[in-house]
């Protein structure tokens, strides 16, 4: 007697349109980053030593920790010799101080692009200028940034109420910079509030949210309005993936939901919907794109179509003492 198989033949299951979003995924930043823990791993060996997640995916972190990386809140938990690696999102300068006090091997991954944006930090502050940061209050790439000055040198405005409210000490003399992995519309309207309030206010010679958020979120407002449901892959602690299930929903889609991975999909969401959306933030890899692809095909007979808004071909290079 023939096994029946559980699966339903592809022409009884229900029709799905997948739009694709493209760009999504991996960005050059954390591109760079990864590959700096996995090149150090090579040359140094195991334990390498990383403060905070390398990025903000859970998927990453444990495939390096299976390679031999170490994730640690704090150097002191790093031992002395250690060798140690600091994230993407930057951080505060009295972190490589005290590596340097120790005598610690460290590597910066820090994202060119959010160093960029601690650079026009320390010109503003030259410059005498009082630093508004856009961002959000305790996020790792945040801390890192007003870690660059002073204590009290850097306010944060977190929302168009926090700009229409804040005080100047001399409104003449302001100056903002922003999170590169903001929502670029909250984002604007922020910063129309704050130069209606303060005409004269500086901003940077050029857009600190980073290309990689941008296009995502252009991508991603190509796709909305003609998806039932837009599931993002990635996650919960990683701003520029929450900003697209945002982005998603203000710009017309009819639900958005965040997801790590396949297993996180709620299958009851998808009941009537006959056209979803899929991205996925810069820190999520490709293969949890394709895993979630593979579960929908599990369900439904269906019609992949990739939308993209743009192309990119940036690449950053590794410190030169792995590139060789």
């Amino acid at each position: 007697m023939e096994s029946q198989s559980n699966t339903a033949p592809q022409s009884e299951k229900p029709q799905l349109t997948v739009l694709l979003a493209a760009p999504r995924g991996f960005c050059a930043g954390v591109d760079r980053a990864i590959r700096i823990v996995e090149l150090a791993i090579q040359k140094y060996g195991p334990p390498i030593y990383v403060r905070h997640e390398i990025v903000h995916n859970r998927f990453v972190v444990e495939r390096l920790e299976k390679m031999g990386a170490v994730f640690i809140d704090e150097l002191t938990e790093a031992p002395d010799n250690a060798r140690v690696i600091f994230s993407a999102h930057g951080v505060p300068k009295s972190v490589p101080a005290e590596a340097q006090r120790r005598q610690l091997f460290y590597l910066d991954a820090t994202c060119p692009l959010v160093s960029k944006v601690h650079v026009e930090a320390e010109r503003h502050y030259r410059a005498g200028h009082q630093i508004l940061l856009i961002g959000h209050a305790g996020h790792p790439e945040v801390e890192g940034t007003m870690g660059q000055l002073p204590d009290g040198a850097v306010s944060l405005i977190e929302t168009v109420t926090d700009a229409r409210s804040f005080v100047a000490h001399d409104p003449d003399n302001l100056a903002y910079i922003t999170q590169t992995t903001l929502s670029v519309d909250d984002t604007a309207e922020i910063v129309s509030v704050l130069q209606e309030r303060f005409p004269s206010i500086s901003g940077p010679h050029k857009e600190d949210i980073c290309y990689a958020t941008t296009n995502r979120q252009e991508a991603m407002k190509a796709i909305a309005p003609r998806s039932d449901l837009v599931l993002v892959i990635g996650a919960p602690n990683s701003s520029n993936s929450m900003r697209l299930v945002e982005v998603a929903k203000r710009a017309g889609a009819k639900a958005s939901a965040l997801i790590q991975r396949a297993s996180d999909i709620d299958w009851s969401q998808l009941e009537g919907v006959r056209t979803i959306g899929l991205s996925a933030g810069a820190s999520a890899p490709e293969v949890l794109m394709d895993e979630v692809i593979a579960a929908l095909k599990s369900h439904y007979d269906v019609d992949v179509e990739e939308v993209t808004v743009s192309r990119e071909d940036v690449i950053f290079n590794v410190p030169r003492v792995l590139a060789s």
